[in-house]
């Protein structure tokens, strides 16, 4: 009995993680945007390309009821997934560098 329970535990804890290994992080500073992707540009200077789909969320840090995506500018984390050899958004979190160039003008 505690055998099996071991097994199953097992089973249950390798099958969650390889779902989680399917995620992928973007980070930078968004370059393009349009309805169907979005550029962003690495700290490492690498630019990515990641589709956007009416299932991506957009959630801006500094108002999270907004549903409205970034800007060319802003800083963003996406949560995407890799179909195909295609990153696909599922979540774009994003912090608007306009707000914070008015919050520094003297």
């Amino acid at each position: 009995m505690v055998s099996r329970l071991l097994l199953l535990t097992c089973f249950l804890i390798s099958t969650t993680a390889s779902a989680q290994d399917g995620g992928r992080h973007v980070l930078g500073t968004v370059t393009a945007i349009d309805e169907k992707h979005i550029e962003v540009r690495t700290p490492k200077g690498a630019a990515v390309s990641v589709k956007l789909t009416k299932q991506a969320r957009f959630k801006d840090k500094d108002n999270p009821r907004s549903t409205e995506p970034p800007a060319v500018g802003d800083r963003v984390i996406i949560e995407a997934t890799k179909e195909n050899k295609i990153l696909i958004a599922r979540e774009v979190h994003y912090s608007s560098a306009a707000k914070k160039a008015l919050l520094a003008a003297p």
